[in-house]
C-alpha cells in the first residue's frame, strides 16, 4: 500500500476515503463479496457494507462511471461459494469498459482489461450472469442505440487470463435502451433471452444461443412511460421450474411482473397445452415466442401499483438456501423496488391469494433525499441499500427475529461535487471539509467503536453548513474558547459559523473526551442547534432554553407548501449520524456575515494565534483582487491588502504570523509584513512582490520553522523561497519538473535542528508526492515517496492539509489530509521510516 518501487524515506497508508456516489441509476452493484461498487466521478469505489468504509477506488477510467456490475452478482452468490477470484465491469460516459479483478485472499485488485470500443457514447447499463463456475455473459447498453452482448471466459486456475468475445452488437435506433437482463430460458440449454426497455415504452425480447446470434422475439406493450429497470427471476423454484419471470418498473409510476413459461417442444406438444382456469391470480395472456425447438408463452403476471413517482430500479430477492446443509436453493417471491417518491418497498404475493402486495415500505421521511436512483439486496436478502439524489447511501437491514424489523445501519458518506477545501480542527480531532456540492462536512475517527484490531474508522459527524450556492474555501478559526470555521462560497459575503452545544457533546463522545474545548466550558454554549431557513442561505440558530416550547403550527402550514423546512431536532449522537440526521439535525448557527468582497469569495486563511482572517475574492482587476483582513470577534474589517490585479489563489499566514503570503493568477507572489500596533489596530506593508512562474501559482506553504516557503504553478514547477533579513525574498532552488500542473502543496517539520521537513506535492492528474526538504544556508530536496495511483486522486488535487503540524516533530506518524475535484476526501498516515 505505500508509495513507488524503490526504497522510499516514508511509508504511506491509506486511512479514510470518503466519496458520494455518481448520481445516476445503474452505477451501484452489490457482489456476492459483499462488497458494494459505485462510481465516484471518474473513479470506481468499493465499500464494505459491515464496516461502512470505503475500502479502495479504483483509477482507470477519463471520464465519469456511469455503471458497475459485478460478475458473480448477489444473484448468483449462490454459485460462488467457492470462488477465490471476484470480476468488476464498470462504464463510462465516453462508452469505455473496464474488467477488474479481486483476488479474495489478500484483497488485491488489478486492471484486467479494457474491452475493445465498442459503444461511441456513454455505457448505461450492463448485466451479467454467470452461465457456469469459468463462463459468464454480459450485455452492455449505450446511449448511442446499440446494445452488445458478450462472452467471458474466467480462468480457471490462478493467473490465468480471461478470454473475451462479443457475441452479438444490436442496434435499436434513435430510441436508446436504459434498462438490460439476461437470463437462460427454462427447459432448453443453451439458449439466453436478453430484455430490453429504454425511451420507447416497450421491453424488447431477444432470443439467441450462447455461441451469437440474438434475434428479436416479441415486444411487450403495457407501460406508458420510459422503462426504467428489468430483471429476471432465476428458474429454480421447486415447483416451477419451467417458468420465469420478469418484473419491470418504469416512469409511469408502475411495476409489472411478465411470466414465461415453457409451452413444450413444438413436435409433439403443439396441440396438447391447455388452458390454466380463470383465477384473481391469473394472467392476461401475451405473445408466444419461440427459441429454438422450444416455444414460451407470456403473460401478465401482476401489476403492482404503490409508488407515487418514477420506479428507477426493481430487483428480485436473491436466492436463499432451504436445506439445512445449505445445497439446495430456491428463487424467493420476494422484489425490492425504489423510487423518486423516496421509498423502496418490498413486494410478496399474499399466501392464500396469490396477489402480490406491499409488505415492507422504508424511506427518507424528511425532505433530503430527493428520492432513490436504485436499490439492491445484500447476498443473504437481509439488507437492503439505496442510493439518492445527494450521492448518499441509505442501508437497512432486517434486524427482527420472528417479523420482519427493517432498521437503518451506518454507510459511507462523502461529496458529491469537486471538494474545495479542508481545513483541520485546532487540535486536530475532526477535519472540516467543504465542495460545490454545497454542503459543508465534518469527518472525524470515531473512537468509541473501535474494534480488538485497534483500527480508527472515519465517519462523517456532522453537516455544519448546507447551503444555496457552490462553497469555495473554509477556515477553521485557531486559538481557545469554542470552534468556530469561515466559509466562503460563489456569493460576496464570507460566513461565520460556531460549534453548538449537540455538536459539542458528540464531539466528547466521538473523540472519549479528547476535545480541545472541554465540558466545564461548554455550559456557556447557549445554542442547542440550528434551523436551515427557506432558500437555503442562512442558518437560525436553535437556543437551549426554547427548545421546550414548541411553536404552534397554523393547520395549513403542512410540509407541501414550498417555504416549509421540517424543524432540526438538534441532538448528542451516540454513535456515527445516518444519512437522515446528518442532513437536517447536524447544521452549525451563523453567528456573523463578513460584508467587503465584490465578487465571490476564493480563498481564506486564518493567523495561528486565532485574531487574523484573509479573504480574496475572484478578481479581474486590482481593487478586486485586495486581500481583506478581519478581526476575530469583532469581524471588523481592519485592512485592504493591495498588490495583485488577478484572483489571489492562495494565502497563508507564516508560523509566528509576522508574514502574509498571497500567490496569484497574476504568476506573481506577494509578502506581506502584519503588524499588531494596539489591540485592534494592524500595520501591513507589502514587503516584496515577483513574478514566481510562467503559468498561474494555485499554491503556496510556508515551511513551519523559518521564513522559507513554496510555491505551486500551472507551470509543473515548484520552487523554494526565502524571506532575506525582512526586506527582500530571493529564490534557493525549483524542484525537478513534475509531469502535470501543480495545484496544491503543504510543507510539515519533521526536525527543527536540522531544518528538515517534507513537502507535500498535490498534481492537477490526482497524484501526490512527498518531497524531504533541508534548508541551511542552501536547499536539498529528495523525492521522498511517490503514492501509488491506487491511493491518489483520479481528477485534480485541489488542496493539502497536515495534521496537527506542531506537534509532528514529536509523532512517531503524521497524518495528511487531501481533497479534490474527483469528489473524494483521504487521510493519509505517513511514517518516517
Amino acid at each position: 500500500m505505500s508509495g513507488n518501487k524503490e526504497e522510499s524515506e516514508v511509508e504511506v497508508k491509506s486511512v479514510f476515503t470518503g466519496a458520494g456516489c455518481n448520481r445516476v441509476v445503474n452505477n451501484v452493484s452489490w457482489g456476492a463479496s459483499d462488497l458494494v461498487s459505485f462510481g465516484a466521478q471518474n473513479a470506481v469505489a468499493i465499500f464494505c457494507p459491515k464496516t461502512a468504509q470505503i475500502l479502495t477506488t479504483l483509477p482507470g477510467h477519463k471520464a465519469s462511471v456511469n455503471c458497475t456490475h459485478w460478475i458473480p452478482s448477489t444473484k448468483f452468490a449462490f454459485k460462488a461459494k467457492q470462488l477465490d477470484r471476484h470480476y468488476l465491469l464498470s462504464g463510462d460516459t465516453s462508452g469505455t469498459i473496464i474488467l477488474w479483478e479481486l483476488t479474495l485472499a489478500d484483497r488485491k485488485w488489478r486492471q484486467v482489461l479494457q474491452m475493445p470500443q465498442s459503444h461511441k457514447k456513454g455505457v448505461t447499463c450492463i448485466t451479467g450472469i454467470m452461465v457456469s463456475e469459468t463462463d459468464a455473459i454480459f450485455a452492455s447498453t449505450s446511449s448511442d442505440g446499440s446494445v452488445s452482448v458478450w462472452e467471458l471466459v474466467l480462468p480457471s486456475t490462478a493467473g490465468g487470463e480471461c478470454k473475451l468475445s462479443c457475441l452479438e452488437t444490436l442496434f435499436v435506433g434513435s430510441k436508446p435502451m436504459v434498462a438490460l437482463s439476461l437470463a437462460e430460458l427454462p427447459g432448453n440449454s443453451g439458449h439466453m433471452v436478453l430484455a430490453m426497455g429504454g425511451l420507447d415504452n416497450k421491453i424488447h425480447l431477444y432470443c439467441g444461443e450462447r455461441t451469437g446470434k440474438f434475434l428479436h422475439a416479441c415486444d411487450l406493450k403495457a407501460h406508458t412511460d420510459w422503462i426504467r429497470s428489468l430483471d429476471f427471476s432465476l428458474p429454480i423454484c421447486n415447483d416451477e421450474a419451467n417458468s420465469i419471470l420478469l418484473v419491470s418498473s418504469s416512469q409511469d409510476k408502475g411495476i409489472r411482473i411478465w411470466k414465461m413459461t415453457l409451452r413444450g417442444s413444438l413436435t409433439n406438444n403443439q396441440g396438447t397445452y391447455r388452458k390454466e382456469e380463470i383465477s384473481l391470480a391469473s394472467y392476461i395472456e401475451g405473445p408466444v415466442f419461440v427459441a429454438g425447438s422450444s416455444s414460451y408463452q407470456i403473460s401478465l403476471e401482476s401489476l403492482l401499483i404503490g409508488h407515487e413517482d418514477w420506479v428507477y430500479s426493481v430487483e428480485w430477492q436473491p436466492p436463499s438456501t432451504t436445506s439445512v446443509e445449505g445445497t439446495t436453493y430456491h428463487q424467493p417471491q420476494s422484489i425490492l423496488s425504489a423510487s423518486m417518491d423516496k421509498t423502496m418497498m418490498i413486494w410478496q404475493p399474499e399466501r392464500t391469494t396469490g396477489i402480490w402486495m406491499n409488505v415492507v415500505t422504508v424511506g427518507e421521511l424528511s425532505h433530503s433525499a430527493l428520492g432513490f436512483y436504485g436499490g439492491h439486496w445484500s447476498p443473504d436478502g437481509n439488507a437492503i441499500l439505496a442510493h439518492g439524489y445527494g450521492g448518499a447511501f441509505h442501508l437497512w437491514k432486517n434486524v427482527g427475529v420472528d417479523v420482519d424489523h427493517w432498521q437503518p445501519q451506518k454507510v459511507p458518506s462523502g461529496h458529491f461535487a469537486a471538494v474545495t477545501d479542508i481545513a483541520w480542527a485546532r487540535s486536530g480531532e475532526y477535519m472540516v471539509t467543504v465542495s460545490h456540492d454545497q454542503t459543508t462536512r465534518i469527518f472525524a475517527p470515531w473512537q468509541n467503536n473501535v474494534s480488538l484490531t485497534d483500527e480508527e474508522y472515519w465517519h462523517e459527524i456532522a453537516r455544519p453548513q448546507i447551503h444555496g450556492h457552490d462553497i469555495n474555501c473554509v477556515v477553521i478559526i485557531q486559538g481557545g474558547g469554542n470552534h468556530r470555521f469561515v466559509g466562503g462560497a460563489d456569493e460576496k459575503v464570507a460566513r461565520v459559523f460556531e460549534a453548538p452545544l449537540s455538536f459539542l457533546k458528540t464531539l466528547n463522545l466521538a473523540t472519549c473526551q479528547k476535545s480541545s474545548f472541554p465540558e466545564n466550558l461548554q455550559f456557556d454554549v447557549q445554542i442547542l442547534g440550528a434551523n436551515m431557513s427557506a432558500l437555503g442561505l442562512s442558518q437560525k440558530p436553535i437556543y437551549v432554553n426554547t427548545v421546550l416550547e414548541t411553536p404552534e403550527r397554523n393547520g395549513n402550514d403542512g410540509l407541501d407548501t414550498l417555504e416549509s423546512i421540517p424543524d432540526a431536532v438538534p441532538v448528542v449522537f451516540t454513535e456515527p449520524p445516518i444519512e437522515d440526521q446528518l442532513a437536517y439535525h447536524t447544521l452549525w448557527p451563523e453567528s456573523h456575515k463578513l460584508y467587503g468582497h465584490g465578487n465571490e469569495l476564493f480563498s481564506l486563511s486564518c493567523d495561528h494565534e486565532g485574531k487574523l482572517v484573509a479573504s480574496s475574492c475572484k478578481a479581474q482587476s486590482a481593487m478586486a483582487a485586495e486581500i481583506w483582513l478581519w478581526q476575530v470577534g469583532s469581524w471588523k474589517a481592519v485592512g485592504r491588502l493591495q498588490s495583485h490585479s488577478l484572483t489571489v489563489t492562495q494565502m497563508e499566514f507564516s508560523r509566528d504570523d509576522s508574514m502574509l503570503l498571497a500567490v496569484s493568477r497574476d504568476r506573481q507572489f506577494s509578502v506581506f509584513t502584519i503588524k499588531r500596533t494596539g489591540t485592534d489596530e494592524i500595520s501591513h506593508q507589502l514587503l516584496a512582490r515577483q513574478e514566481a512562474h510562467k503559468r498561474i501559482i494555485w499554491s503556496c506553504s510556508w515551511n513551519p520553522f523559518g521564513h522559507q516557503f513554496a510555491t505551486g504553478s500551472r507551470d509543473k514547477t515548484v520552487k523554494i523561497w526565502a524571506v532575506e533579513q525582512e526586506s527582500s525574498v530571493k529564490q534557493l532552488m525549483t524542484l525537478p519538473q513534475f509531469n502535470s500542473s501543480v495545484t496544491a502543496l503543504s510543507w510539515i517539520g519533521v526536525d527543527r535542528q536540522r531544518n528538515h521537513g517534507l513537502l507535500a506535492v498535490g498534481m492537477e492528474n490526482g497524484l501526490i508526492e512527498l518531497w524531504g526538504l533541508t534548508i541551511n544556508k542552501t536547499a536539498a530536496a529528495n523525492l521522498a515517496v511517490r503514492l501509488d495511483t491506487s491511493l491518489c486522486h483520479v481528477s485534480s488535487v485541489n488542496r493539502l492539509s497536515w495534521r496537527n503540524p506542531e506537534k509532528s516533530e514529536e509523532c512517531r506518524r503524521v497524518q495528511l489530509a487531501s481533497c479534490g475535484a474527483d469528489h473524494c476526501v483521504r487521510v493519509f498516515d505517513v511514517i518516517p521510516k
